[in-house]
């Protein structure tokens, strides 16, 4: 059981990062024990581990800060062991230099800064820079399959599914043919506008009621000449 000052003072280290959050950083005690810390640490630009997002926990003594706490890695990431204990001048691999002035976020910011480094240590891994930008570009996907992390960190999972969302393609849209499209041209006129004129005269060569129309005034007009011929006729042949 964690000791009064040991509790009074990791949550006084938790309204501090929560007033000044650590660039690169995020860290929060578990709702259920305040000795245990969870974090995630952002891999910075310029670096294999750019993208990276990277989760782990601190195990902190009951006589914190007067000892010094155990740290781990649960992200794979091409610079330590997943699971084991990190070896640090700030973690309890080193209880003679420990200093009790240190705090969470110097604890995660050397974190941080030994893993840009390559000096090897105990719990770390060699891995090339290929290997460990690939395990960045994936280490988001791998946090959010861990429910503790769901839990603890909601921000960095609807990141995640934002990421999902624009990675999905677009639909492609349905274009008609060049024989569908003429199909359903309506006719134009000189300056490239339909007309009522152009349509009605489309309409009437349609009908042959129309073409019947058209044609019955020819012969009806040669009939009333023939007629007219034969009447003027008729005096001429009495004589």
């Amino acid at each position: 059981m964690a000791e009064k000052a040991c509790v009074k003072r990791l949550q006084k280290e938790y309204r501090a990062l929560c007033k000044e959050p650590v660039s690169h950083v995020t860290a929060r005690p578990s709702p259920s024990d305040i000795l245990e810390w969870h974090y995630v640490l952002e891999g910075s630009e310029g670096t294999p581990f750019a993208g990276g997002y990277y989760y782990g926990k601190i195990k902190f003594p009951p006589e914190y800060p007067f000892k010094p706490p155990g740290i781990s890695m649960t992200t794979p990431n091409g610079r330590f062991m997943t699971q084991k204990k990190i070896c640090l001048s700030m973690s309890d691999f080193h209880p003679e230099s420990w200093n009790p002035m240190w705090s969470v976020s110097s604890i995660l910011t050397g974190l941080l800064s030994f893993m840009m480094d390559t000096s090897p240590t105990t719990g770390s891994v060699t891995t090339t820079v290929a290997e460990k930008q690939r395990l960045a570009k994936s280490s988001l996907a791998f946090n959010c399959k861990n429910p503790t992390f769901r839990k603890m960190f909601p921000e960095y999972v609807e990141k995640y599914e934002q990421q999902q969302l624009s990675e999905q393609p677009v639909p492609e849209q349905v274009s008609t043919t060049p024989t569908q499209q003429e199909g359903h041209r309506p006719l134009l006129d000189k300056t490239g506008n339909s007309t009522q004129e152009d349509l009605n005269k489309v309409e009437a060569l349609r009908d042959p009621r129309n073409r019947r129309k058209q044609s019955f005034p020819t012969w009806m007009l040669l009939l009333l000449v023939s007629i007219f011929g034969v009447v003027m006729a008729l005096p001429l042949l009495q004589l």
